[in-house]
Formats: structure tokens, C-alpha cells, sequence
């Protein structure tokens, strides 16, 4: 009785240890309070930093924003400064290829048209340098139409004068700048062709590589632009026609 009496003694204490845990709340569990208390900070700590991640993508957002509005600033700079350029360019060269022309004609006229020689015989019909400048003039006024009929019957009329050549190549022009590319390209082949003493050639060769590359003939457009580097080194279409070249390769055509 007592050796029972002495485990019933041992027992009970464990016993109610056992009972008095189980009885705990979890609002009262220390253990549960302290794992509460952890998750509440995560939480908090989660939210700080998602919201400073999500504030420095706004900042990168507005940053590029802006850095792709200057950058819109600039293309449209440039690209007005390039067509401003081109234009200056082209008139330049109209201008200049009249001068040339004038002097041309002037010495194809020999003595007859200077004072003092032949008498003028009167006609109904223009000069072929006064037919040449007429549609040239449409050419610079970017009448391109008009200037493509001008030169086309300028070949007509006169197809032995000494402006033929140029007359043959800015018909290819006018075209060209219509972006009528399969009916500049047998006009610039003429030049080549027909007048191939015409300080035009060079031009034409190149005008005849774009044609080829606008219409994606490739293997052709590169034998043009090839031909005039290699015929005429020294020529401002020999370096145009270098750097389309150099264009092609690194779009792999």
C-alpha cells in the first residue's frame, strides 16, 4: 500500500504538469504569443520592402520615360536637320549642274552664238538649252511630273545636243525622287549605254545600284555600287556607292 501509495504521490504532479498544458490557451501560450509577435514583424518587414522595391521601379520607370522623351527630342532634331541638309544639298547640285550645262551649250554654240558672228535666224521653236533649263527649273521646283515630260521630250527634240546626257540622267532622276524605281532604272541605264563619255555615268551607276536595292535586287545592286567605286575612285558616288556597300554587308545582303 505504501509503494503504491509513493507512485500515486509521483504521478500526480506530472499529471496536472500535463493537464496545465493542455488547459493553456493559445492566446495565452507564450510560445504562440512569441511566433504571433515574429509573424507580425515578417509581415511588416515584407511590406516595407515591396514598397521600396515597387518606389524604385517607379523612379527607373520615370527615369527612362524621360531619358526616351529627350532622346524622341533629338531623333526629331536630326531627322529635320538631315532633310534640311539634303535639301540645300540637292539645290546646290541643281545649281551647279546648270552652270556646267550653260557652259556646255555656250560651247557647243561656238562662234555663231557670240556678237559679231552669224546673224540669229528666227524660229517658233525654243533653243535646246532653253528647253533643257525649262525643265530643269520643274526639277528644282519639285514639279517632278512636269520635269520628267520636260527632259522626255528635250530627247525628243534634241537628241544630238550636247546636253543629252545630262538631260537623259536627270529624266531618271525626276523618277527616282517619285520613287518610281522600275521606271528610273532603264533611264539611268541609257546614260551608261548610250552616253558613255557623259561625266554623268558615275551618278547614273550609282542611282542604278539604288534602284536595284529599293526593288531588292541584291546581286545586282551590288555590281552597280561595285563598278562604281572600282571605274571611277575618285567621284563623290565611287564613296556613296563604298558606304552602301558597307550597308549591305552589315544587313547581310
Amino acid at each position: 500500500m505504501s509503494v503504491f501509495g509513493g507512485r500515486l504521490f509521483i504521478a500526480v504532479p506530472f499529471f496536472l504538469a500535463v493537464a496545465g498544458c493542455v488547459s493553456t490557451s493559445p492566446q495565452e501560450d507564450p510560445v504562440a504569443i512569441r511566433l504571433a509577435s515574429l509573424d507580425n514583424r515578417l509581415s511588416v518587414l515584407e511590406r516595407v520592402v515591396e514598397n521600396q522595391s515597387l518606389l524604385e521601379l517607379a523612379n527607373q520607370v520615370q527615369a527612362m520615360q524621360a531619358e526616351i522623351r529627350a532622346l524622341r527630342g533629338q531623333a526629331e532634331t536630326l531627322a529635320f536637320e538631315a532633310e534640311s541638309g539634303r535639301k540645300r544639298q540637292r539645290d546646290l547640285y541643281l545649281d551647279l549642274d546648270r552652270r556646267l550645262s550653260d557652259l556646255e551649250a555656250s560651247r557647243a554654240a561656238g562662234p555663231a552664238g557670240r556678237s559679231g558672228g552669224l546673224p540669229d535666224v528666227p524660229s517658233p521653236l525654243v533653243t535646246d538649252t532653253e528647253a533643257y533649263e525649262a525643265a530643269f527649273e520643274k526639277l528644282k521646283e519639285r514639279q517632278y511630273e512636269a520635269s520628267a515630260d520636260g527632259f522626255a521630250s528635250f530627247l525628243q527634240n534634241y537628241p544630238e545636243s550636247e546636253l543629252a546626257g545630262n538631260a537623259q540622267y536627270w529624266l531618271g532622276e525626276a523618277k527616282y525622287v517619285m520613287q518610281k524605281f522600275e521606271d528610273a532604272l532603264p533611264e539611268f541605264q541609257k546614260v551608261t549605254n548610250d552616253y558613255p563619255d557623259s561625266r554623268k555615268v558615275p551618278d547614273a551607276l550609282l542611282k542604278i545600284g539604288y534602284c536595284h536595292y529599293e526593288l531588292e535586287n541584291w546581286d545586282a545592286a551590288k555590281a552597280a555600287f561595285q563598278k562604281a567605286v572600282s571605274d571611277f575612285p575618285d567621284t563623290t558616288a565611287s564613296g556613296l556607292a563604298a558606304q552602301r556597300l558597307e550597308r549591305m554587308k552589315r544587313e547581310g545582303r
